[in-house]
């Protein structure tokens, strides 16, 4: 029986992905118990070598992305790694790659071809754009579906285009991409049908701003774009006398305790303040007004004061910070992995539950090739034809 904090048991995923967007949705099918098959090219996912490691082609986000994996090394402009690649997916429940679909179409892996010899698998491609329109092939990296998709324009406010400073294009359409195929291999549960799913980034990302920055051009198509909450250049992070909070005063409730909370109840009365529509529209002069005011007091007294009254408050946490939080410790947010080769790392775990477990610790990420031999020995190969993929260099 399936394990409740391992949801995805028993599906095996083949996974032709590199960089951040795929390896980081079949990390989370790995985390959530899916037996998940690295395919990498001899050379190795090129996020191997970045950032330093303890050993060649082991950095740290590389281990990040791709824990709970296995990996083989297979030559796929070759006949015979063509071909073992074709017997991996055919024992598997689904195929992820992002690889672009003129390049993967060559190697004889497209979807068409792969589905037709598996009506039960789904084929997911996550790609920088779709295929029905005049960007699809066009190559696609975080930086630019950032800049494409309207974030880097929202994001620079009245100035310059601005990047926000992590892959986040990459990890949205990622989770856009687990939850894709999840619901696949559920649809398939019902259907006994697999099939072809895509994901591309810039139509993913597009929707996933144009939630709130669409705003009067859902009704009006003379409307204007924009949320002016998120707009707002007094919405950042408030300098206290101590260091920086994060505050969001929202609610009728909240502000009115902030009016009290800074000295100024008779703000409350002020007609454009009375409602969340003449706040909004007034939100700059009253992100002003927290601006103004949280110098007065440190980030304790500031949390304090805050709490009771039911306002979000939050220190400002740097990436060092979250290692030694006292939340995040109570949680057991970060487990400590250990790696044959890497020694102990120290690695975020799933961080939903299910029926209140928490998704079991797996392996660490794997070496280059680690597990070719055994994944083909899965795939019926026996050791003969394991050893003339080695002798041809097909086979790392």
């Amino acid at each position: 029986m399936r394990a409740v904090n391992a949801p995805l048991d028993g599906v095996r995923v083949v996974d032709l992905t590199t960089t951040f967007l795929g390896p980081y949705t079949t990390m989370l099918m790995a985390r959530m118990g899916a037996d998940v098959i690295k395919v990498e090219t001899r050379d190795g996912d090129v996020l191997r070598d970045v950032g330093t490691g303890r050993h060649p082609g082991m950095g740290p986000i590389f281990l990040t992305a791709n824990h709970g994996k296995r990996s083989i090394a297979l030559d796929l402009k070759s006949p015979g790694g063509r071909a073992a690649m074709r017997r991996l997916v055919a024992g598997a429940d689904a195929f992820v790659t992002n690889m672009r679909p003129d390049a993967v179409e060559r190697l004889g892996l497209g979807p068409d071809e792969l589905t037709a010899a598996d009506g039960r698998l789904v084929y997911v491609a996550l790609r920088g754009f779709g295929a029905e329109g005049p960007y699809r092939d066009r190559a696609a990296y975080d930086d630019v579906i950032q800049a494409a998709s309207g974030l880097a324009a929202v994001q620079g406010g009245d100035g310059d285009p601005a990047y926000v400073r992590s892959v986040v294009a990459d990890k949205a359409v990622a989770v856009m991409g687990l939850a894709a195929v999840n619901a696949a291999l559920f649809a398939r549960e019902r259907t006994g049908r697999g099939g072809f799913v895509e994901v591309p980034m810039f139509e993913s990302m597009v929707s996933f701003l144009m939630l709130e920055q669409q705003n009067a051009r859902v009704l009006d198509p003379d409307g204007a774009c924009g949320y002016s909450r998120t707009a707002s250049p007094n919405r950042r992070p408030y300098r206290t006398a101590d260091g920086f909070l994060g505050v969001m005063v929202y609610t009728d409730k909240q502000w009115l305790s902030f009016f009290e909370l800074i000295g100024r109840p008779e703000l409350a009365h002020t007609p454009r303040y009375s409602t969340i529509t003449g706040r909004t529209e007034h939100i700059d002069e009253l992100y002003g007004l927290v601006a103004e005011a949280l110098p007065a007091r440190t980030n304790a007294e500031w949390v304090a004061a805050m709490e009771p009254l039911g306002i979000p408050v939050q220190p400002v946490l740097s990436p060092d910070d979250l290692l030694a939080d006292e939340h995040l410790r109570a949680v057991e947010l970060f487990e400590q992995v250990a790696h044959p080769s890497e020694g102990t790392l120290t690695l975020p775990r799933l961080p939903m539950s299910f029926d209140g477990e928490h998704a079991a610790p797996v392996r660490g990420a794997p070496r280059l090739g680690e597990h070719g031999a055994d994944v083909l020995r899965e795939a019926g190969l026996d050791d003969a034809e394991i050893e003339h993929l080695r002798a041809d260099g097909v086979l790392s």
